[in-house]
This record gives C-alpha cells, sequence and structure tokens, in this order.
C-alpha cells in the first residue's frame, strides 16, 4: 500500500514530466519566430532536450547517494522553477542575437536550444533518479518502484504534451503558460520542504537512508 509519503512523490514525479513536455513542445512556438518550425527545428529542440534530461539523470542518480531527503527534493524542483523563467525574461534578445551572428538555421535553433532549455532541462531531470532514491526502502523492490515511478512520470510527459498543444496555446499566451510552469514547479519545490518538517515524512527519509547502508 503506497503511503502519503510516496503518493505525494509521485504526485511531483507526475507534475515534472507534465512541465517537461510541456516546455519541450512550447520551444517551437519560441524558436518559430527566428528560426522557422521545420523538422531540423524541431531535431536541434529534442536533441537538446534528450542530452540535458540523460545529464540529469546521472547527476540525480550521483546526488541522490549522499542523505537524500525531501528537503533537498524540494530544492531541485525550486532550482528548475527559477532556471525556467529566462525562457519568458530574455529569449528574445538572446534569439535576436544568435539570429544575427549565425546564419544557418540549423545551428542557430540548436545554439538557440541550448541557451533557452539545456540548463532547466538538467534540473528536471534530476528528479526521477532522486524519486527512485527517496521510494525505495527495500532493495528486493527496487525494480518495480523504479518502474512505476517512470510509469507516472512518462504519463504525466504524455498529458502534458495533449494538453499542452490541444488546449494550452489556443486559450493561453506562451509567456503565460512557461510561467504558470514555473509556479507549479516551484509550489510543488515549497510543498516537499514544507513536509520534510513533519515527523512523519522525515521518519521516513531516515529509515530509508539506513534500509540502504
Amino acid at each position: 500500500m503506497i503511503n502519503r509519503r510516496n503518493l505525494f512523490i509521485y504526485l511531483l514525479a507526475f507534475t515534472s514530466g507534465f512541465s517537461i513536455m510541456g516546455v519541450e513542445l512550447l520551444g517551437g512556438r519560441i524558436l518559430a519566430p527566428y528560426f522557422g518550425s521545420s523538422v531540423h527545428i524541431w531535431g536541434s529542440i529534442i536533441t537538446v532536450f534528450m542530452l540535458s534530461l540523460s545529464l540529469g539523470y546521472l547527476l540525480g542518480g550521483k546526488w541522490s547517494v549522499k542523505q537524500a531527503n525531501l528537503r533537498k527534493y524540494g530544492m531541485i524542483f525550486l532550482c528548475s522553477s527559477v532556471l525556467i523563467l529566462p525562457i519568458v525574461l530574455v529569449a528574445t534578445p538572446i534569439m535576436e542575437s544568435i539570429f544575427v551572428q549565425v546564419e544557418d538555421s540549423r545551428y542557430g535553433s540548436l545554439l538557440a536550444s541550448v541557451a533557452l532549455f539545456f540548463l532547466p532541462t538538467v534540473v528536471l531531470g534530476m528528479i526521477s533518479p532522486y524519486s527512485v532514491r527517496l521510494l525505495v526502502s527495500d532493495k528486493d523492490t527496487s525494480g518495480q518502484v523504479a518502474g512505476t515511478l517512470y510509469f507516472v512520470s512518462t504519463l504525466g510527459s504524455a498529458l502534458g504534451t495533449i494538453v499542452t498543444s490541444f488546449y494550452l496555446v489556443l486559450f493561453f499566451e506562451v509567456n503565460t503558460i512557461i510561467t504558470t510552469f514555473s509556479s507549479i514547479l516551484a509550489c510543488c519545490g515549497l510543498a516537499a520542504i514544507v513536509l520534510f518538517q513533519f515527523p512523519h515524512f522525515k521518519e521516513n527519509d531516515h529509515e530509508m537512508a539506513r534500509s540502504t547502508h
């Protein structure tokens, strides 16, 4: 049976998956005015997101080894929230500068994607392996826990894709949606930090740490 703490972690993993795909889809809309919307533009965006996530998985796994707890987990969400905001605040001057300096739209879009999406996606990628570390309390069930976690996270990504592309872009401006994602991630981070102060949630973190030593 899933306890409240684990259910909360699954919910946050779902939210991160939703946000990642939402931002990735909006990346095409953000780059389009300067670099177009051809297949190589999407190739640049997808490449940057995949590389960023792979690095995030690696870093998240390494960081989770050192006394993993909900407070540090929440800090990942807060950091990702802050790193997403430059997409809203400085995307235009960054793309204008790259557009002027790089003539080939393929490399221009790749450079713009790195500048705008690399850092926030790396941090968002840290969430999944860190979530697994918080959820696993018994090595015999680690495979099942990881499978469930990635199912929940991928389900969030699927819903983030369809909700963003089918509905959100029809009713809201891109910057509004990006800011909303940032705010949701910040709320998730603050919630994790606050819940860490409650004995029941902190207790589970300590038990998990002892069981994996």
